[in-house]
């Protein structure tokens, strides 16, 4: 709906290359009386969407009415077409049009390779709990138990670093929690099972309170996931929402037996694979949310002010 809405804010423009863009965004916005100044803003900002995101500090105001307001503005992009082409297809944002550049398809491939390498390993180092007890492949994932959390929890940092939310706070939010849940976990290494010839995995498993130091780690990927539900409406991340704390919560208290984790562990397992591989299935686009936000909120506040005052404007032209 906010695209639909936008399109009548904004002039119909025809695919063309970044520059063109920033004209259309300049005459169709601000009907030609910005400055140069911003100009070159906006079209410089075009393609570098992660950094630009990295300086906002939440979802701006949308001068448009409630009505207008979905789920698509927060979390995916509006408008229609492919975007894998990255032929210049121009979408219609909430604020201007934008298109999908090479840097931002990088991005996104990275984002989503991260969660492949963290769900990889996470299968991987559970599946030891399910394997025969003398299976050869099952020794050698034990011995390198540890390699692998690590190469799991750089994978999930990769993608935390990648995300597209409007919301900076939230985003340094999740992010904290994932370097508190590292130091956490290579103080319990270095501090409690190193001295009792233990690998940091076997220790969490037999000693439920180190969930306290390494678990933090975890609420960072429910996040993750939390967000990736919210915003795409996907079964597998919302059910992993509440699998993960549940199954973490029940070894921290003693409360749940050794069945129950395996059948939750299984479910977790199970689910994280279909999660990491159905993000390959989700155009580019929607892991890129509307980059118009993201331009908006690099411009300088006297140019916020002026571009949210024209859009009102032609709001109210349009209720009238």
């Amino acid at each position: 709906m906010a695209a639909l809405h936008s399109s009548a804010l904004i002039a119909s423009v025809s695919p063309r290359s970044p520059a063109r863009v920033s004209q259309v965004f300049q005459r169709g916005l601000y009907g030609g009386s910005v400055s140069a100044a911003v100009e070159v803003q906006v079209s410089s900002s075009i393609g570098r969407s992660r950094n630009l995101s990295n300086s906002s500090a939440s979802t701006p105001w949308s001068p448009l009415p409630p009505r207008y307001g979905s789920r698509s503005v927060c979390c995916e992009a509006a408008g229609e077409g492919s975007s894998e082409s990255f032929d210049g297809t121009v979408y219609k944002g909430i604020y201007g049009p934008w298109t999908v550049e090479p840097s931002d398809v990088r991005e996104v491939i990275l984002y989503r390779s991260g969660l492949v390498t963290a769900a990889s390993s996470f299968v991987l180092a559970a599946s030891t709990a399910f394997l025969p007890e003398n299976a050869t492949f099952r020794e050698f994932l034990k011995q390198n138990i540890d390699f692998i959390y690590v190469a799991g929890a750089g994978g999930l940092g990769l993608s935390l670093l990648l995300i597209h939310i409007y919301v900076t706070p939230i985003k340094r939010f999740l992010q904290a929690l994932w370097v508190i849940g590292v130091f956490g976990s290579a103080a319990t290494y270095v501090y409690l099972a190193n001295p009792l010839n233990e690998g940091l995995v076997q220790y969490v498993i037999e000693n439920p309170s180190a969930i306290w130091f390494v678990g933090p780690l975890f609420a960072a990927l429910t996040g993750l996931v939390f967000k990736e539900g919210l915003c795409y409406g996907k079964l597998e991340a919302g059910v992993l929402t509440f699998i993960i704390p549940v199954l973490l919560l029940g070894h921290l208290t003693g409360l749940m037996d050794n069945g129950t984790k395996l059948n939750l562990l299984g479910l977790w397992m199970a689910l994280f694979v279909v999660f990491a591989a159905r993000k390959f299935q989700q155009p580019i686009k929607d892991d890129i949310g509307d980059k118009s936000v993201f331009i908006f909120n690099a411009l300088p506040e006297a140019d916020k002010d002026a571009l949210i005052k024209k859009l009102q404007q032609k709001n109210d032209g349009l209720l009238d």
